[in-house]
C-alpha cells in the first residue's frame, strides 16, 4: 500500500513478526493486557453513546440483558473505551474484537445467540465514525462479525447485529478459495467483497524417524526371508519391538499376535503415511510458491484427473505399462517387479516410484526434451498442460494483491468459482477473484450422489465387519461449506443410506423430487439417519432441509417390515413413547419425525469452543450439556427451527454411529475447532445420553472415485503421524514466525479438545508432541522468540491434559519440564 501511494505513516511494520510485536505491545483481546499495556486508540463515552443510541431498542435491550451497564465493560476506562490496535498515517491496524464468550463463560455457554459486548460496538463505531474509514480489509478467515445473531438473509439494522454494527462501508475480505461457505456468509451478512487466495503449498508427508527405520527393516526382512532365515527372525523381532515401543498396533487396529498380519498391514500403512498430503508451510498472500514448494504443489494439483487430463501418476503408469490405478490401489498388495529401475515389492512401492518420477519430470518441465514425448507420451500431455495452463495460472497469484488494491481504488473485482483445487478443480484458478459458490437448487448433484452412494455402502460394510449386523441409527454432521464445495456429498450419503435417490430435472439438473429405491434393488435395510446441520447449512440450504424431511416422512410411510425399514421402526416406537407421556397423536408424530437438528435460528456453532478455550468445564457431561443446548432445535419441512430438547436427547440415545466426512486434504481434522465441536461434541453427547460411546467414523472423500471409511481414531493417528510430529511440517511452519508457532499451538488445542470429547487421544501422542514442540531445543527456541504466548499456552494445555486425567501417565520428569516452561514464560 505504501508503494501504491497510500499514506501509511512511520509506525507501520513491513513484516509479519514485526506487526505482531507492535500489536501485542498494546492492549489486545486478552483482558489481562488492560492492566499491563498501553493503548493508542480510544473512543469517549459521549462519542460512543452518540452512535450506540441509534441502535434499535430491541438490540440495546439484548445487550443490556446479557452484559449489564456499559460501565461494567472491562474495556471501559472511566471516560471511554480503550481499543486495541496501532494507528499510523491513514491506516489503522488491529485485531477484531472477540465475541465476548470469555468474559463470563459459565453465564454465556447456554447462549447460542449471544449478543456482542459494548466494546465490540465501540470498536466498529470508532472505525466508521471517528476514524471515518473509507474501506475495511478483513484479513484471515473467518471473522466473527458475519456470525453475530440475526437473520440469515437480508439482515436489517433493527433486529440483526451484523447490519446494525457495520454500516455502508466497503469491506474487502481475502479468503482461501476452498471455503465458499464461510466466504458466502461474509458476503450475505456483511456485504463483503471476497479476494480469494491460493491454498497452502501441498507436499507428500514422506517418512521420518522410527517410521523410516521400520520401512528399512521391513525391506531388509523381505530380502532375508528366503536367503537367511536366522537373520529374518532377528529382523522380525526388531520390527515387533519398534512397533510396540511406538504404539503402532493402535494405528493398525491389530489385536492378535499374528506377525504376518502385522507386517502386511504395517507395510501398507507406512506407504499411506508417506503418501499423505500435508501442508508445507502457509500461503503468502499474492505470492506463488517457489522452488520445491512450487514443484510439490504442481504435482498435488495434478494427482487427480482434471479438465479431461489424467492424473500425472496415472499417466506415468499407463506409459510404463502398470496395470493398476496408482490413486485407487491398496498399498500393501504385492507386486514384485522392477519399475523405472527400482525393485518394487508392493504396489505402495510402485506409487512412490511414480510420485518421485512425476516430481522429477515437473522439476524439468520447462526443458524442451523430445525424448520425453517418445518415452512417456501420456505423461508428456499432462506436463504440457501443467506448463501451458496450471503454471501460468499460478504465476497470476500476484492478482491477489493487485485486485485488493484495485478494489480499494473503487475498481471492479472479477468473479470466479470456488472449491478445492487438489480435488480436480483446476478451473477455479487463478486466484484473486470475488468467488461465488453453487446453485443450491442442484444439491445434491449427480456427481455428489455417486460419491455419497459409494461412501454409504462403504460405511454400512465397515459397520457390518465390526458388528456382524446392520447399523440401525446413524448421526451425520453436515456443513454448508462442504456441501457447497462438493455439491452435496454428505446429503447424498444420507439419502443413499435411507435408500432414496434424487430426481434431477431438465438441462439445469436441479433437484425437483426424489424416488424410493425398491427394497429388492437396495439389497439391505433402510438406515435411520439423523442430521446435525451447521448454522450456515440451515441458512443456505432450506430447500434441502425441506426435501430431507419429506424423505423421512415418505420412507416412514412405506409398507415395509421393521427388519427392512429402520426409520419406520424407530418412528413408530417413538410415537407410542410420546403418546404414553401424554402428548397428543399430532405432537407425538411430529416429535418422532424430527431428523434434522441444529443451532437456534440466527445462531451458529456447537457451543464447545469457549468452554474448552477458557477451561470452564469439569466433566465430559458439562460439554455434552452445552452441545445439547446449542444443537436441540429441530428443523421441519418448512425449515423452521423449533426448540426440541426432549426429542433431541431421545434421538441421541438411539445413535449407534457418528459420522463426519472430509472432502479434501488441503486441511485436516486437527486444523480447525469445528471438527472437534461438531463430531466430537456429537459423539460425546451420544455417549452421555446413551451411556456408551458410539462408533465414530471418519469419511475420507478426498478422492471422489474411491471414498473410504475409517474410524476417527485411525484418522487422528494418521494426522498425528503424517503431520503433527512430522519434522517436515514443523520446519515448514517455522518459516512463518508468529503465525507458524500459532499453528503448532492450535494443533495441540484441537487434539486436546478431541480427547476431551471422545477420549481417543493416547498418552504417547501427548508425549511425542511435547518432545517435538517444547522439549526440542531448536523448536522451543523458535517458538519462544516468534510467539512466546504460544509457548505458554502449549505448556499450560499439556499440564491441563495431565490434571484432567486425559494424559494419564506422564513421567514426573515430563510434568516438571512443562511446569518449568510455563513458569519461565509467565515470568
Amino acid at each position: 500500500m505504501h508503494d501504491s501511494g497510500y499514506t501509511t505513516g512511520t509506525l507501520m511494520p513491513r513484516y509479519g513478526d514485526e506487526l505482531m510485536q507492535w500489536i501485542s505491545s498494546r492492549i489486545t483481546n486478552e483482558t489481562a493486557s488492560l492492566h499491563t499495556r498501553p493503548y493508542q486508540v480510544r473512543i469517549s463515552l459521549d462519542a460512543f453513546y452518540s452512535i450506540y443510541n441509534n441502535l434499535s431498542d430491541v438490540l440495546k435491550d439484548k445487550v443490556y440483558a446479557q452484559w449489564g451497564d456499559v460501565k461494567d465493560d472491562p474495556y471501559f476506562d472511566g471516560e471511554g473505551f480503550a481499543l486495541p490496535g496501532i494507528y499510523s498515517g491513514n491506516l489503522f491496524v488491529s485485531i477484531q474484537p472477540s465475541r465476548g464468550y470469555h468474559l463470563d463463560v459459565h453465564k454465556t455457554y447456554h447462549s447460542p445467540d449471544l449478543p456482542p459486548p459494548y466494546y465490540y460496538f465501540a470498536f466498529y463505531a470508532w472505525i466508521q465514525h471517528v476514524f471515518q474509514a473509507d474501506a475495511i480489509v478483513h484479513i484471515g478467515k473467518h471473522g466473527n462479525l458475519e456470525w453475530l445473531p440475526g437473520k440469515s438473509i437480508a439482515p436489517d439494522e433493527a433486529s440483526c447485529f451484523p447490519a446494525a454494527i457495520l454500516g455502508p462501508v466497503p469491506q474487502f475480505y481475502p479468503f482461501i478459495i476452498n471455503d465458499p461457505g464461510e466466504g458466502s456468509q461474509a458476503k450475505r451478512r456483511t456485504q463483503a467483497v471476497i479476494i480469494d487466495h491460493l491454498i497452502p503449498p501441498m507436499t507428500r508427508a514422506e517418512t521420518y524417524g522410527v517410521l523410516l527405520q521400520l520401512e528399512n527393516l521391513i525391506d531388509e526382512y523381505y530380502e532375508a526371508f528366503h536367503a537367511d532365515t536366522k537373520r529374518a527372525r532377528i529382523l522380525r523381532g526388531n520390527i515387533e519391538r519398534l512397533v510396540n515401543e511406538h504404539h503402532l498396533r493402535k494405528d493398525l487396529d491389530i489385536q492378535s499376535d499374528d506377525v504376518d498380519e502385522l507386517l502386511v498391514k504395517l507395510d501398507g500403512y507406512l506407504c499411506e503415511i508417506k503418501e499423505a498430503q500435508i501442508r508445507d508451510g502457509l500461503h503468502i498472500f499474492g505470492r506463488m510458491p517457489e522452488g520445491d514448494r512450487l514443484v510439490d504443489l504442481l504435482v498435488a494439483l495434478h494427482r487427480l484427473p482434471s479438465a479431461g487430463v489424467p492424473g500425472i501418476t496415472q499417466a506415468l503408469a499407463a506409459d510404463i505399462g502398470i496395470a493398476f490405478d496408482p490413486i485407487q490401489t491398496s498399498y500393501e498388495l504385492p507386486f514384485d517387479q522392477t519399475v523405472l529401475g527400482v525393485n518394487c515389492r508392493t504396489q505402495g512401492d510402485v506409487v512412490e516410484v511414480l510420485e518421485l518420477k512425476a516430481r522429477e519430470l515437473v522439476l524439468r518441465i520447462q526443458q524442451s526434451d523430445p525424448a520425453l514425448h517418445l518415452q512417456f507420451p501420456a505423461t508428456a500431455g499432462v506436463l504440457n498442460y501443467i506448463l501451458n495452463n496450471t503454471l501460468c495460472k499460478l504465476k497470476e497469484t500476484r492478482l491477489e494483491v493487485e485486485h485488493l488494491l484495485e478494489g480499494l481504488s473503487g475498481k471492479y473485482i472479477p468473479a470466479g468459482g470456488s472449491g478445492a483445487p487438489t480435488r480436480g478443480r483446476l478451473d477455479i484458478l487463478p486466484t484473486g477473484k470475488n468467488f461465488y459458490s453453487i446453485d443450491v437448487r442442484t444439491v445434491p448433484t449427480e456427481a455428489a450422489y455417486q460419491v455419497g452412494a459409494k461412501s454409504a455402502e462403504a460405511l454400512v460394510q465397515r459397520y457390518i465387519q465390526e458388528h456382524g449386523d446392520y447399523p440401525e441409527s446413524i448421526a451425520l454432521s453436515v456443513w454448508g461449506t462442504a456441501t457447497m464445495r462438493t455439491g452435496g456429498d454428505d446429503i447424498a450419503q444420507a439419502l443413499a443410506l435411507m435408500g432414496v435417490r434424487p430426481i434431477w430435472q431438465n438441462v439445469n439438473r436441479r433437484v425437483g423430487d426424489f424416488e424410493i429405491i425398491p427394497m429388492f434393488r437396495l439389497g439391505r435395510p433402510r438406515i435411520d439417519v439423523t442430521l446435525r446441520i451447521s448454522g450456515f447449512f440451515r441458512d443456505a440450504f432450506p430447500d434441502i432441509i425441506s426435501l430431507y424431511n419429506a424423505v423421512v416422512e415418505k420412507v416412514a410411510s412405506l409398507d415395509e417390515t421393521d427388519e427392512e425399514n429402520f426409520i419406520r421402526k424407530r418412528i413408530r416406537k417413538d410415537e407410542a413413547q410420546w403418546i404414553g407421556q401424554g402428548y397428543t397423536p399430532e405432537q407425538s408424530q411430529q416429535m418422532a419425525m424430527y431428523r434434522v437438528f441444529g443451532s437456534k435460528p440466527g445462531a451458529y456453532g456447537a457451543g464447545l469452543q469457549a468452554l474448552i478455550d477458557e477451561q470452564a468445564w469439569n466433566t465430559a457431561a458439562d460439554l455434552a450439556e452445552a452441545y445439547i443446548t446449542w444443537s436441540s432445535y429441530a428443523y421441519d419441512k418448512q425449515a423452521r427451527g423449533i426448540s426440541a430438547v426432549k426429542p433431541f436427547r431421545d434421538r441421541l440415545t438411539h445413535i449407534q454411529a457418528v459420522v463426519q466426512n472430509q472432502d479434501n486434504r488441503e486441511h485436516d481434522i486437527l486444523d480447525s475447532d469445528d471438527y472437534y465441536q461438531f463430531q466430537g461434541g456429537l459423539a460425546n453427547a451420544v455417549q452421555t445420553e446413551r451411556g456408551e460411546q458410539p462408533d465414530i467414523y471418519f469419511g475420507d472423500h478426498a478422492r471422489p472415485d474411491n471414498p473410504k471409511i475409517k474410524t476417527l481414531k485411525q484418522e487422528l493417528l494418521k494426522v498425528f503421524r503424517s503431520r503433527v510430529v512430522n519434522p517436515k511440517w514443523i520446519e515448514g511452519v517455522k518459516r512463518h514466525g508468529y503465525k507458524g508457532a500459532f499453528e503448532m499451538a492450535a494443533t495441540l488445542d484441537y487434539m486436546f479438545a478431541y480427547d476431551a470429547t471422545t477420549n481417543l487421544v493416547e498418552d504417547f501422542m501427548y508425549e511425542e508432541l511435547a518432545q517435538s514442540y517444547l522439549f526440542d531445543a531448536d523448536t522451543r527456541a523458535f517458538i519462544e522468540k516468534a510467539n512466546p504466548w504460544a509457548l505458554r499456552d502449549m505448556s499450560e494445555r499439556l499440564l491441563e491434559a495431565v490434571q484432567r486425567g486425559l494424559w494419564e501417565n506422564p513421567s514426573d520428569e515430563t510434568v516438571e519440564k512443562l511446569k518449568n516452561i510455563y513458569i519461565s514464560v509467565e515470568e
